[in-house]
């Protein structure tokens, strides 16, 4: 399989998988949501680019999760985002013919948009090499 699709599932199955998050989110989305009321998480699309040896195949690949919440201040998002990025962290570093060899914080972005609408963007780095 594709580190792409490897590190997706992974991605999907840790933040679905964190009890303290899916309890304070209406679900984790792959994708942009359809019919989601907030606070609700979507992964974004994957970027990747080549990180091989002239051995080994390996993939650099930016990942990046948007909360999208509502209320009076972004406190509450900000929390969730911390969250989401605790759970990117704790992805196992054995995957199906991948081995992650660093996963590392890029920036996370709290941004406001109508009153009352709020959403945090956490992007991530994430390295593999094939095994």
């Amino acid at each position: 399989m594709s580190a792409e699709s490897v590190l997706q599932a992974a991605l999907l199955a840790a933040l679905r998988g964190d009890a303290a998050l899916t309890a304070g989110l209406n679900g984790v989305f792959e994708g942009p949501a359809v019919k989601a009321s907030p606070p609700f998480a979507e992964l974004g699309e994957l970027l990747s680019v080549d990180w091989g040896t002239k051995t080994v195949a390996g993939r650099e690949l930016r990942v990046a999760v948007t909360v999208r919440g509502a209320g009076d201040t972004g406190a509450a998002v900000a929390a969730l985002a911390g969250m989401v990025g605790a759970a990117i962290e704790a992805v196992p570093r054995d995957l199906a013919g991948w081995r992650v060899a660093s996963v590392a914080l890029l920036r996370t972005r709290l941004l406001r948009g109508a009153p009352g609408v709020w959403a945090a963007v956490v992007e991530y780095r994430v390295r593999m090499m094939a095994v």
